[in-house]
């Protein structure tokens, strides 16, 4: 074969190849960058998207961040499901304004307002018509739920005749207060101090009066007393002319008492 003829062979061979190339190229979309996507090499074939690529190396470096917030979320779950919101709601008495302590409780001191189940206090009074006439122990703001412990309670007056007062002496002996008990009816006698040339005089300021209280009952003084100075006390129940005569009867002299019998 001659040299023209090998030249003109070689010239056709480029030639063909050139245009199997440029066929197999127009298969794929002309790329907007202006060049052919990353991944089309010898075979022709796309590589796996960049977007997933780049979210697999995240999840790579990431995984203990990734674990831990589905744990976090797989816990929030299932508090919710286990602590649903309680709907339950109740009726309660609270404060319609501040209530001062020594107050005298009316009606319309009070009002009633829905609160959930779980809030309301088991020991608080929810009946108004117990709680008119009655005096607190301590102030009560508004919007606060009413208990006993913020009410004086009955005191050592129930049962008294109306009017009746109850009237703490300091007597000269205290070692004689063991001789009483709530309930024992006694006469006062008040010894007033004299001089020197003078006899002592005695008289009697009230009887016969019965005993409320004595300071050999311990620590239940400071339910209302609220002292533990008690050595020698004696509350006794009074009406007004007696009450008038007893207070303060022990700044002018001694005081005693006599057993009486009912």
């Amino acid at each position: 074969m001659s040299h023209t003829s090998r030249s003109a062979l070689l010239a056709l061979a480029e030639r063909s190849a050139r245009t199997a190339g440029h066929e197999r190229l127009q298969h794929y979309p002309p790329s907007p960058f202006g060049r052919l996507p990353r991944g089309l090499g010898r075979t022709g074939r796309s590589g796996p998207p960049q977007r997933k690529r780049t979210l697999r190396a995240w999840l790579a470096r990431n995984r203990r961040l990734c674990v831990a917030l589905l744990l976090c979320l797989a816990a929030g779950l299932a508090v919710q499901q286990l602590t649903p919101a309680s709907a339950a709601r109740v009726s309660v008495l609270v404060a319609a304004r501040d209530l001062p302590a020594g107050a005298s409780l009316k009606e319309s001191d009070f009002i009633r307002v829905d609160v959930a189940a779980e809030l309301a206090l088991s020991t608080s009074v929810d009946d108004v018509a117990t709680l008119v006439g009655r005096q607190l122990a301590s102030p009560l703001h508004k919007g606060q739920t009413p208990t006993e412990s913020n009410l004086l309670g009955p005191g050592l007056l129930t049962g008294t005749p109306a009017g009746s007062a109850a009237v703490p002496l300091r007597m000269a002996d205290p070692s004689s207060i063991q001789l009483l008990s709530p309930g024992q009816l006694v006469t006062v006698v008040l010894t007033a101090s004299g001089s020197y040339d003078e006899s002592r005089q005695s008289q009697v300021l009230a009887g016969p009066v019965p005993v409320l209280w004595t300071s050999t009952q311990g620590g239940k003084a400071g339910e209302w007393l609220g002292t533990s100075d008690t050595e020698g006390l004696v509350v006794v129940a009074a009406n007004a002319q007696q009450a008038e005569k007893l207070a303060g009867a022990s700044t002018q002299g001694k005081l005693f008492f006599v057993l009486v019998s009912p």
